[in-house]
């Protein structure tokens, strides 16, 4: 199992020589790979290109592009030219975003996700591959009809002969489609305690393309937020902000992916009971309604020995790169993690 640093999203929070001492150091410890996020705020692909500048080994991956942003094309140029600046690191991680970010930051209608993520993911392999640029599937036909488009192709090579596609996928259906066509899977809030569900879903994917899932050729990356302290109790409370904000208020009362996948987990109670208090503005009890059992299951905090032990859970659960978040006050704390994650792998 591998370990992977997840920055987040640039600039909340940490300053830009914060960010790096956290990616420099991790590279240091043989961290295998460094993922930034994106959503209204700070881009992706701007942050790994200055990564790539500032170190020399560790891989590179958008954690994620936001599908609704970027067309195929252009996510095929982006991670083209981070591979050739980092001299063959990048990884390409995609997602749908939400669509509340969709339909309000980028103005792109959200549906039809499952389609849409087939068609977009077959036109990023064949521009990376520097074919020329036909397609014709049910969200995209390229050139556009009756115009003056022309097939064109990448007019760079990129280092990687194959440019690894991982995606970020919660329900059920997405998480197949992820063993059909992708290279690695990017869940959040992942349970290594339900990877036999995941994994079916993920093989029926597969099935349908007639692959295997082995770890040579898919590789499962859940984003994973740690904190390590001999208090238990404190180290599940620097959990609940982020978990809340996810469970309770990331997208509509009628579509919010997190909520739906923390009741699939069995919290259904607690699902709505955060959901409500978090959209009626009581976001601190919001937090204090998260139970303990949920954020053990989705988190790794608590003394070392303590993660020591869950850490075999997700080894034997299948993760090939468990991508990290450290959850602490300063960047000393930060550091430490890592360190104590990288002495236990």
């Amino acid at each position: 199992m591998r370990l992977g640093l997840s920055v987040g999203y640039w600039g909340l929070g940490l300053s830009n020589e914060d960010q790096l001492e956290l990616v420099t150091e991790a590279e240091r410890l043989g961290y295998d790979s460094v993922w930034t996020a994106e959503a209204y705020g700070s881009d992706a692909a701007t942050v790994l290109a200055w990564l790539a500048g500032k170190t020399s080994k560790i891989r590179l991956g958008s954690g994620i592009f936001q599908m609704p942003g970027r067309s195929p094309a252009m996510t095929a140029m982006t991670a083209a030219t981070i591979d050739v600046l980092s001299g063959g690191r990048m990884i390409v991680g995609i997602g749908s975003s939400g669509p509340q970010v969709a339909e309000g930051w980028h103005g792109e209608r959200f549906g039809h996700q499952l389609a849409r993520t087939r068609d977009y993911v077959a036109i990023l392999r064949k521009a990376l591959a520097r074919e020329r640029l036909e397609y014709e599937g049910e969200r995209y036909t390229l050139p556009l009809p009756d115009g003056p488009g022309k097939a064109l192709h990448l007019m760079i090579s990129p280092v990687q002969e194959r440019i690894p596609i991982y995606l970020a996928a919660t329900g059920p259906k997405n998480t197949a489609l992820c063993g059909e066509i992708a290279d690695g899977w990017l869940p959040t809030f992942f349970s290594p305690e339900h990877v036999g569900e995941s994994r079916e879903l993920l093989q029926e994917g597969a099935s349908r393309a007639g692959r295997s899932l082995d770890e040579d050729n898919f590789d499962i990356a859940p984003h994973v937020m740690v904190c390590v302290d001999d208090d238990l109790d404190r180290a599940r409370d620097a959990m609940r902000g982020v978990l809340a904000l996810y469970v309770g208020g990331m997208g509509s009362r009628k579509q919010n992916f997190y909520n739906a996948l923390v009741k699939r987990y069995g919290f259904e109670k607690a699902a709505d009971e955060v959901q409500d208090l978090y959209l009626g503005g009581k976001k601190e009890e919001a937090m204090a309604a998260l139970p303990a059992e949920l954020i053990d299951m989705v988190s790794l905090c608590g003394p070392r020995d303590r993660i020591a032990e869950r850490l075999e859970l997700y080894r034997s659960a299948g993760v090939g790169t468990l991508v990290v978040s450290a959850a602490a006050a300063t960047p000393e704390q930060r550091i430490a993690i890592l360190r104590t994650l990288a002495e236990l792998i």
